[in-house]
């Protein structure tokens, strides 16, 4: 029998970002300048976690402080739209896709729906 030397055994543990502390105020320029580049809410909360700033500790919601500066898009209606856009864009150039124009027609319905929905409220 062969010994494993003591450096194959050991496994190295990932490392998690350490927590970075901001003032309330540094957090909203923050969000707000992630909001500008064009990230949803969403996408904005992963970004920060991944940069080591967790959204909860400063008790103030993304979505709240953008809607505060009139910069918030709801992320359902922005992903739909994008998906319209590219059916649109492929259906322009594949007239005889027949699946393509079903799809089409599924995900204007859907958009509508939700437009209607977020008008609403």
């Amino acid at each position: 029998m062969q010994k494993k030397s003591e450096e194959e055994g050991k496994k190295t543990a990932v490392e998690k970002p350490v927590s970075k502390k901001l003032s309330p105020a540094e957090y909203e320029e923050k969000v707000i300048e992630l909001a500008k580049s064009g990230l949803t809410s969403e996408k904005i909360g992963e970004k920060l976690r991944r940069e080591g700033i967790h959204p909860k500790e400063h008790g103030k919601k993304i979505s709240k402080i953008l809607k505060g500066k009139d910069l918030y898009v709801n992320s359902d209606l922005k992903n739909v739209q994008s998906k319209l856009e590219n059916l649109d864009k492929h259906f322009q150039s594949n007239k005889q896709d027949k699946r393509a124009l079903k799809d089409k027609e599924r995900i204007h319905g859907k958009f509508r729906k939700l437009k209607k929905y977020f008008d609403g409220n």
